[in-house]
Formats: structure tokens, sequence, C-alpha cells
């Protein structure tokens, strides 16, 4: 055996057992006529005493070890004298009568170390090495806790985990897709799955009843902390259901996950309609860790947000604020401290390019209840005292005040500012969780680039039962019948009741400009499927990287899975993608032309 216990395991109630470790060597220290040893596995460290007074030769050659070299020792487990209370196995020592060399290492590009030196691309280049570590190692055991946690509710819930293809056919309708040469069907290509979206709606047409996968899906999509081009969807599909089924059987997957991984108890998530999500916060993923909530002042551009028109609160005179649409803001409780540097900081923050707001109104509540305000000279103390009183501001808080001609990108711009002084306040704890669903999201949004109305979620979610009549006569204003779950402002999840009856899904295809041959060649076999009886049923799908990197307090999806693309798609471990052999594309009936 190359080892009796593990690295991690060993107490003061084994003192005098006699063990055999293997693992790696953490750090060695030699101290007069004594080398200490740090001997580390994927359960912990461990520390070896080699006394050259016991035996010299066995001391000598502990001498020669260097990091990362394996190692397997046998020896007697002793009180250790100068206890470190950092590490589980602290209380205890090895006194080694053995040691065998299993293999040498080259010296580390990096310290394997839980505050590492190495940097993003370094680390990620010897990833192998860097899995190492213990944070990143934590993060994957964390994923693997999650992983079964998810398979043991949904299978006490009647659940079936059943595999679908990974070479599918591509359709329209979202994200670029990965596609793969046939080489036995010359010039036709397949497609990763973006989801496995059509094959859950047939395994309800086939009876299944209750289905999930975990499930790898590929998107060919510009990357940034919470993507990847390759990631893990818990992808979930039920018949015979309405929303509110499917929100309750999931909200006690999400109370089961937090309270099994991380002890929490959640309790029962508020619903929010996207209509409010969006008119309160800018986003349809609001932060509710904290208020701060939008205040309108002015709203000349009624939406699917907001279809109320709010009378400007300012006279006339501000040239910025009289031609602007919408005016928003947001009140930031005892910030009125703010120094002008630090004014002019926010400023800069929303006039960047990925913002694009055109500068920033803001006026300070003092303790004498004045309101003091960049546009003093626009406006009397009696409407800065109204402005004041409508965003519920009191002595000692800070207004920020966004405007523009569109509201939807106004709120989007308030949003950000939001979300920034949410974080310069510490409101934003990543220990904190606030959960919530949002619902009644817009069955379409228009499409500048293809100038045409497409679908929001997708063509296979169902309009809400009322909202049907108007596909005829308004479908810009159809909510569909779809749900997403909220954590800390990501979406970590989301679904809809599917539509189940072909007549109503050819005419959603219509809508989305698709004719009805081509509608029959893309999506033929779900709608003839459809034909033999198809049960109501709905669904929907967890981004198992984002709920992972959100219970272990991660900025990116990148440290919870074990070999990540970095943000240009690469693997640079493997050095992947790459080039292929010319007999290779031959055989695939492939051209390449590569332009410098």
């Amino acid at each position: 055996m190359y080892r009796t216990k593990t690295c991690g395991e060993l107490r003061f109630s084994n003192v005098g057992e006699e063990v055999t470790l293997a693992g790696w060597v953490q750090h060695a220290r030699k101290m007069g006529g004594m080398t200490f040893v740090d001997l580390r596995d994927r359960y912990g460290i461990t520390q070896l005493v080699f006394n050259a007074e016991t035996d010299a030769d066995l001391c000598e050659k502990s001498n020669h070890l260097g990091r990362e070299y394996v190692i397997q020792v046998t020896g007697l487990v002793s009180e250790r004298s100068a206890k470190n209370a950092k590490i589980p196995t602290g209380d205890i020592e090895i006194i080694v009568k053995s040691m065998n060399i299993l293999n040498t290492s080259d010296v580390p590009p990096f310290t394997i170390e839980d505050e590492s030196d190495g940097g993003d691309d370094i680390r990620m280049k010897y990833r192998y090495l860097d899995l190492r570590r213990n944070p990143v190692r934590r993060n994957l055991e964390l994923r693997h806790k999650f992983a079964f946690e998810v398979r043991r509710y949904l299978d006490q819930q009647g659940f079936l985990e059943i595999e679908t293809p990974i070479l599918v056919n591509s359709t329209p309708e979202g994200a670029r897709d990965f596609v793969v040469p046939s080489r036995m069907n010359p010039g036709q290509f397949y497609a990763l799955p973006q989801s496995p979206q059509t094959l859950k709606q047939l395994c309800m047409v086939a009876g299944i009843d209750r289905y999930f996968q975990i499930c790898k899906c590929f998107r060919d999509e510009d990357l940034r902390a919470d993507r990847q081009p390759e990631f893990t969807q818990i992808d979930c599909e039920m018949s015979f259901v309405e929303q509110e089924d499917i929100l309750q059987m999931f909200e006690g997957m999400s109370r089961h996950l937090f309270k099994q991984i991380l002890n929490i108890d959640i309790p029962t998530l508020p619903r929010m309609t996207w209509a409010d999500a969006m008119k309160n916060y800018g986003s349809d993923k609001p932060d509710t860790r904290f208020g701060m909530a939008f205040v309108e002042l002015k709203n000349n551009q009624p939406d699917n947000a907001s279809r109320e028109i709010v009378e400007s609160i300012f006279p006339e005179g501000f040239t910025v604020f009289d031609e602007a649409a919408y005016i928003g803001g947001i009140c930031c409780e005892g910030q009125a401290v703010y120094t002008r540097k630090q004014i002019d900081q926010l400023t800069d923050f929303v006039k960047r390019p990925q913002i694009g707001a055109k500068g920033l109104v803001y006026a300070r509540v003092a303790e004498d209840g004045s309101v003091k305000s960049s546009v003093d000279k626009f406006y009397s103390q009696e409407v800065l005292q109204q402005v004041a009183q409508k965003m519920n501001a009191k002595a000692g808080d800070l207004i920020l005040i966004l405007s523009g001609a569109d509201a939807m990108k106004v709120r989007k711009q308030l949003c950000e500012l939001r979300l920034e002084m949410g974080s310069r306040m510490g409101l934003r704890p990543k220990d904190k969780f606030s959960c919530l669903w949002v619902i009644d999201f817009p069955m379409y949004e228009w499409s500048d680039e293809e100038q045409r109305l497409m679908a929001m979620h997708h063509p296979f979610t169902s309009p809400k039962p009322e909202d049907i009549p108007l596909l005829d006569t308004d479908p810009a204003s159809v909510r569909a019948n779809a749900y997403d779950m909220v954590v800390n402002g990501v979406e970590v999840g989301g679904g809809s009741i599917r539509i189940h009856d072909a007549k109503l899904q050819q005419k959603i295809f219509e809508i989305l400009g698709f004719t009805p041959e081509q509608a029959q060649l893309k999506f033929g076999f779900l709608m003839n499927a459809f034909k033999f009886g198809a049960p109501p049923h709905g669904g929907l799908a967890y981004g198992l990287d984002r709920f992972v990197s959100l219970f272990a307090g991660l900025d990116s999806i990148r440290d919870c899975i074990a070999f990540p693309k970095n943000n240009s798609g690469r693997d640079v471990m493997l050095d992947a993608p790459g080039y292929l052999d010319q007999s290779q594309l031959d055989e695939l009936n492939l051209v390449v032309d590569v332009k410098e």
C-alpha cells in the first residue's frame, strides 16, 4: 500500500501509531541536526521530522528534497512540541523511519500556496499545478457537493436524469453555434448544443414527465467573467405543470442547496415583475441586497417598463433636463460627505464608453436640511427641497441624478451607478444572499441589427394566456410565461412554460419572421411531435458554474471550473483551438483560408 493514512486525517488520538503517508513536498527546512518537511496531499498537510541523531543517512537524503517532489514515508505519529493551530494536523508530526522518493519535480513556475505569486496566465498554462492549491481545490469540492445535492433533491422529487446528444443540428434564434464537420456527410455539419431545449421538450412528449440533466452547453459568444464557451447547465423539465408548480419545485431545490451546503435558511423568494425590475433597478436581474431604488423625476417616454407619464419636477431653465425624456435618481444614505474629487470619479465612471452617460448631477442634503447641488444656479432652494422630498432624502444623504433621451438606456446607466455606490458603501457583501424570482418578461424585444422582433428567451416560450389575443394586434406588448431566478444581481437560472400546441407554435414562428418552410426545416421534428399528444409542460435551467461561484464568493466562474478557457476563448494549457493537418482537412472536405 502506498499509504495507510492521508495527510489531513491524523490527530492527537493517533499518537503512537505507525503510519505510511504519500504526497507532495510543500516545504523543507533544515534546523540544526533535524529537517522538517511539510507533506501535502488533497486532504491536508502533515509535518515530517527527519533526525540526524537517529538516522544520519535518511536525514541527509531529506536535505535534497525539492518542492513538489512526490515521496512516500513511514514513521511514528508523535505529539508536536510547537503546535500549529492553523492546520487540523497541527498537534502531531511524523518521526520518519523510512522514505521512498516516488518522483522528482522541476521547480514549479509559481508557488503552490494559498497566496500564489503566479498571475492568471501562468496559472492557466499550468492549471494542473494550480489545482493543487487549497483555494482552487476547495472550489472543486464545493462544485462536487453542489452537483451531488442537486441530484439528490431531484431524485427525491421523481426526476429522471437523461443524457441528450452533444452532436445536434444548428438552430437560429440564439448565440452563434460551435459547428463540427461530418466526414461521412460531406459539406454537412453538426452543431454543439447551446442547450438541450428541444430535446427535453421531446422527453415530455415521450411521457418522461420529470427530466433533468447536468450537461455541457456551448455558445460561441464574447466572453466575460460569468461566461465561458463551454459551461455546465442544470437542465430541468416537467409535464402537466403551470408556472406556480415550477417556481415552488425549484425554490425548494434552492432552499435545499443553501441549507445543505452553506447552512443558510433562505426565506420565501419574493417575486418581482420584469417591468418593476426595470423601472426601479434598471436591470432584469436586480441586486436586492440593498435598496436605493430609482425615483423617476421625469418620464415622458412610456414603455414596457413604465407606462405612466411622470411630469418633470424641474421647471425649465437647465437645457440638459429640459430636453431629456427621462430623469431618474438614487438616494445614497449618509453619503453627503462625498468630496468633489469623489463626485468627479463617479462622473468619470458613468461617462465610460461601456456605460455611456453624458454627465452626472448631484445634490447633498446638509445637516440643517438645506440642499446644495451642482445645478444650484438653475433651480431655487424650493425646487431642490422638492427634489429631496421626492427622493425621500434626509440630512446627510447624497442624491445622484442621470438623464437622457432614451428612458431604458438611462435606467441601465443608473443601474451601473447604483451597483457602484452599493459596492462603495459596503452593501454587497459576498456572504449575504438575496434571492428573488423575476417574472412576466416581455415575449419579444426589438433588434436594431435584425430590424425585427426577436424572442427574449427562445421561440418555444408560451405567452401568458391572457395576452394571446395581442399576438395579432400588438405583439411587442405580449408578456411571456417566463421566469428567472436571481441571486445577488446574478441570473442563476431561468425558464418558461412552453408552447405545446402546434398551431400556436407556428404563429410564434411567423411573428419571428420564419416562413412555414423555414420553420419546418429547422423545427419540423418538434412541431411534428406536438401532433402526437404533447402535454402541457415547462421547465428551467440553472447555470451550475454561476451558482457555485456565488456560493464560493468568486468574481469569475473560471475559478470553479477545473480546466477553463481564458478571455480569448483559448485553453492555454492544451493550446486549443489549433490548426489541423492538411490530411485531416481533406478528409473532412474543408478548405481553410487563413488571412493574415
